[in-house]
């Protein structure tokens, strides 16, 4: 699969994501600190991510276990220090590339999952930051634990299968005003005792870091558009 083309300088997206998340920071009275952002590089090759690198980025999202397998050894190689997010769906069958090659996976939302992750926790004695993915829309085709059965879920994945759960992680419908749905995270989240929030994307992040996002998964503001 060809890479889609990025920006001209995809740095310039980059500094830009920078300037807007220190602008709702302010707005929010939040510190620029407390809010990682993860550059979403899930298409685009290792030509796009390299000038990001070199502007200091350092953290990164991909969606697919195999695409990233692909791509993340060689530039983890050259240049050591970078931090890579599974923000896709994953399936119990890639647990052991996933715990293995990824720094947090935001996706955690059902008991297979979490048997398979847990089990590859222990073998390789990587501990990954983990996120349980919450489908606050309901919507049939989107993976996520329903929002009525997340404090179940959470409480299993903690006594059930040792799991050090850190956040939740939201996608609103594109349809809906996002909103409601990050102050739905954010009030589950703070029910559980769970610190971060992997919300918000390039078209709405600002707003997700007034609810109190911690990590916004940010793609096309800095890469440009993918085919």
């Amino acid at each position: 699969m060809m890479s889609p083309t990025p920006l001209l300088d995809p740095a310039v997206g980059l500094a830009a994501v920078r300037r807007e998340i220190a602008g709702a920071c302010l707005e929010a009275r939040r510190r620029p600190e407390d809010v990682t952002l993860v550059a979403v590089s899930k298409t685009f090759g290792a030509e796009a991510v390299t000038p990001i690198v070199a502007a200091g980025q350092r953290v990164f999202g991909e969606n697919r276990v195999q695409e990233a397998l692909a791509k993340w050894p060689a530039l983890r190689e050259q240049h050591p220090g970078l931090e890579l997010h599974l923000i896709g769906p994953l399936q119990s069958n890639k647990a052991r590339e996933a715990v293995g090659l990824f720094d947090a996976i935001h996706s955690i939302d059902r008991p297979s999952v979490c048997a398979a992750v847990a089990k590859e926790i222990e073998k390789q004695g990587r501990s990954p930051l983990l996120f349980v993915e919450v489908n606050t829309g309901a919507e049939p085709q989107k993976a996520g634990v329903p929002p009525q059965n997340a404090d179940t879920f959470i409480a299993a994945c903690r006594a059930s299968y040792g799991l050090a759960i850190a956040g939740l992680m939201c996608i609103p419908p594109h349809d809906e005003p996002p909103a409601p749905h990050f102050a739905l995270t954010a009030k589950i989240a703070a029910r559980n005792g769970l610190r971060l929030l992997s919300m918000g994307m390039s078209a709405d992040f600002p707003l997700a870091i007034r609810f109190g996002a911690t990590h916004v998964r940010v793609g096309s503001a800095i890469f440009g558009q993918r085919g």
